[in-house]
């Protein structure tokens, strides 16, 4: 921090003695002035005229006083905590006039920018190389698995194992995109793709009934509404999967539906428990899920606000909505441009 703000430190406490001198002079003005209206001294008009200055000039006073700390909360309000830099706050914009306690917490949240900057660049360094890790042996074990599905002399039990292996490769594959979309969430120029809601949703439950094989899971789509976003399509089907992944898990079997509304997409399936049932509640409750951790930090970078309840303790409903879609035709145009 500049030593303009830090040379404040021998004034501590200087604000509150600031503050008290104004107001008790100008207490003792007023009393002054009221005795020598009420001894005829001073004629009444004098007397208002007077506490009116005294007033003005003691709220002047005090706004002086306060203007550090005016100063200080516009930094703060300006700052963007995804910026990488703490110096973002600009703190060495405060004045040599800065009192000792507004220097000390301004110290203090620079410190603390500066604590949340560094967790958030681990963080997504560490999410973007333990991605990029895991993409080859992803690979390695597709390949694998789908040589293996091509022998002939397979036994069921060889073939139930390669399903399995399949499934969890696929759900890893899912899981590492969205921990790279988590990891790129500050990266300039990923949500300016035009793409239609409803073409990514029918190619992801395409996927996600190929992960579901062998499960008595029903997946269902119903396209009442049409319409295209601006934004990314990747965050957008992994947003999607991560709720169909989630209410895939919450049931034995049954009915996941997937419903293209005007403006937004629900994803709902049974609750086969009040304790299931429990689980989602409006916006706000416990969250319990991997799936849904994920969910809620896409749905919160792109600002597509996520809704989650539970209707009549029988059926789980997540719901997305988009606060500017666009008309299908809009994909089209932006293709042709």
């Amino acid at each position: 921090m500049d030593s303009r703000v830090t040379a404040a430190t021998f004034r501590a406490g200087a604000f509150r003695r600031r503050i008290a001198w104004v107001f008790g002079l100008q207490f003792v003005a007023v009393v002054i002035i009221c005795i020598m209206g009420i001894y005829g001294v001073a004629p009444t008009a004098a007397v208002i005229a007077a506490i009116v200055i005294t007033t003005v000039l003691a709220w002047i006073a005090t706004r002086r006083e306060w203007r550090p700390v005016r100063a200080l909360a516009r930094l703060v309000s300006r700052w963007d905590g995804q910026q990488p830099s703490p110096e973002a706050l600009r703190l060495d914009q405060l004045t040599t006039h800065t009192d000792a306690d507004v220097a000390s917490l301004a110290r203090g949240l620079q410190g603390f920018a500066t604590r949340i900057a560094g967790y958030n660049q681990r963080e997504r360094n560490f999410t973007r190389d333990a991605s990029h890790e895991l993409r080859s042996p992803l690979t390695v074990i597709k390949m694998s698995v789908d040589m293996l599905a091509d022998e002939e002399h397979i036994s069921e039990f060889g073939s139930r194992s390669v399903r399995r292996i399949k499934r969890a490769t696929l759900e890893m594959e899912a899981l590492v995109e969205a921990l790279l979309i988590l990891a790129r969430e500050s990266d300039a120029g990923l949500d300016r793709e035009c793409f239609s809601a409803n073409d990514v949703l029918r190619q992801e439950l395409e996927a996600a009934r190929e992960v579901l094989v062998g499960r008595p899971i029903e997946l269902q789509l119903e396209e009442p509404a049409h319409f295209a976003l601006q934004g990314s399509s990747r965050a957008f089907a992994v947003l999607c999967w991560q709720l169909i992944r989630n209410a895939c898990q919450q049931i034995e079997q049954g009915r996941v539906v997937v419903t293209v509304l005007p403006g937004a997409v629900s994803v709902s399936g049974p609750a086969d428990s009040p304790a299931a049932g429990d689980m989602l509640r409006v916006r706000g409750a416990d969250r319990h899920g991997f799936e849904l951790a994920i969910a809620q930090r896409i749905s919160d970078r792109f600002g597509w606000p996520l809704e989650l309840q539970t209707r009549s303790g029988r059926e789980n409903i997540a719901r997305i909505h988009f606060p500017q879609p666009l008309p299908e035709t809009a994909v089209r145009d932006t293709q042709q441009q």
